[in-house]
């Protein structure tokens, strides 16, 4: 018997909504943002300063792949969740075949030009002589997992979307376990190095796809894979890769802003500048899967209210989100203020790599209050089908901002006396400003979407 798990998005309470949806999310978030900082703990213990340096040129490649998995994962949940809201079941079916199929021809191009170009990615991104031969180890092995990641992400957002938050979380965090474990094991035990890491994650990812696309093979299943699906459709799509372009394009220019950036890191401070800076953005990138991952819980919410037309519903999971998103921005931003040399020390024991990664930590971390506002807002407006505001407030922090302030701000700490390196730091500081600022104003412009149409 088919049970439509989503009529409670319209009648259950907000709060315990959000509670139920938000906390697989987060969950899955973040034992998948722990294997990330695992690779890194292991490697850098395991093998070598230099080899954290190695992955870390390896991020904006990952940033780019994972862009892919987000436009049409991202995509295909937000509509998903809105034609539900709107009681169609065969469109829903529609999508989820469909971005199957959006998924594999994506994914195909990019492990193809990974392959063909990968030397040159990566000296792009800022690989050097001594980093190069780690990072080309590790991409030539992760490269076709990526394909696996992205499948996994696009599936599990569809089971989140289709009523099943938490068996979303059990397939996603089941292979962040097993990436964890196998890293210790290959790295340690077997002695793969950098290898071992790359094929813990390859293996983990196969095993959450083959588990994502048990779920919709179910008979019992609410929405699940069938023939009519699986015909491509042009408006499918363009839906999907509409709602998707946001972080698509968040993640693809967080990829080119590291390049820059690491490009600014060799200049100022050398390979341990790179390193550090991979610490630096592990611990970030852990808060920042939380505060994703409880807009991931309120994204199924607020697009079905959208799209069955109850505005006020709309708000309040709005303001709730916003609430807990701030506060987990307060706790990210007094850690890694408070105790900056700690946190470094779980990645390395290097004195010079710790001497860089403890001043920089608390310059990154201090504004992740103004951090989790913007990404609310980019994510609720994915979430409703807007997705140029959401593009602009995404790509406000990472792009509009960052770039010029990269260069300006060593340069002012060049005349204010400080060391520039720690200026390059300090430029996502002054860009996390500036993109809060932004995301205010343009959410103003839309408070329409709260109002009951008269």
């Amino acid at each position: 018997m088919q049970i439509d798990k989503t009529k409670e998005l319209e009648t259950k309470g907000i709060g315990s909504l959000l509670l139920a949806y938000a906390i697989p999310s987060v969950v899955s978030r973040v034992i998948a943002s722990v294997y990330n900082i695992c690779d890194r703990i292991f490697i850098g213990q395991g093998v070598g300063a230099l080899a954290i340096a190695g992955l870390a040129i390896t991020m904006p490649v990952m940033n780019i792949v994972h862009a892919f998995g987000a436009l049409v994962g991202v995509g295909a949940g937000a509509r998903m969740s809105i034609v539900l809201g709107k009681k169609d079941v065969n469109w829903a079916e529609n999508i989820l075949g469909n971005s199957v199929i959006f998924t594999t021809v994506l994914s195909g191009l990019v492990m193809l030009f990974g392959y063909l170009f990968m030397d040159k990615i990566l000296i792009l991104f800022g690989a050097t002589p001594d980093t190069v031969a780690y990072a080309h180890e590790y991409m030539v092995i992760v490269l076709p997992g990526m394909f696996l990641l992205t499948m996994a992400f696009n599936l599990a957002s569809l089971i989140r979307a289709s009523g099943y938050p938490t068996k979303s979380m059990l397939i996603l965090g089941s292979g962040a376990i097993l990436n964890i474990v196998l890293d210790a094991l290959f790295i340690f035990r077997f002695k793969m190095g950098i290898a071992g890491a790359a094929w813990a994650t390859t293996i983990s990812m196969a095993f959450a796809t083959l588990l994502s696309a048990m779920h919709f093979l179910k008979k019992d299943s609410f929405i699940r894979f069938r023939r009519h699906g699986f015909k491509p459709r042009g408006y499918i799509f363009k839906n999907i890769f509409m709602i998707g372009m946001s972080p698509f394009l968040m993640n693809v220019a967080a990829a080119g802003v590291v390049a820059i950036l690491n490009s600014q890191l060799i200049r100022f401070g050398g390979d341990f500048a790179v390193g550090a800076y991979g610490i630096t953005n592990s611990f970030m990138n852990f808060m920042v899967l939380i505060i994703i991952g409880v807009c991931q819980g309120m994204q199924p919410i607020a697009g079905y209210n959208y799209g069955a037309g109850h505005p006020q519903r709309l708000k309040r999971v709005y303001r709730l989100t916003m609430k807990v998103c701030v506060a987990l921005g307060i706790l990210s931003a007094v850690l890694g203020c408070a105790m900056p040399r700690l946190i470094s020390m779980a990645f390395t024991s290097d004195t010079a790599l710790l001497d860089i990664s403890q001043r920089a930590l608390p310059l990154i971390s201090v504004m992740s209050p103004l951090i989790a506002f913007t990404i609310v807002n980019s994510n609720f407006f994915q979430s409703i089908d807007k997705p140029w505001i959401a593009i602009a407030t995404s790509l406000s922090r990472q792009v509009i901002f960052l770039i010029p302030m990269m260069f300006l701000v060593p340069m002012l700490f060049t005349k204010l006396g400080y060391a520039p390196l720690f200026g390059v730091f300090a430029s996502c500081t002054a860009s996390d400003i500036f993109g809060a600022i932004l995301a205010f104003v343009l959410m103003l412009t839309q408070r329409k979407v709260f109002k009951v149409k008269e």
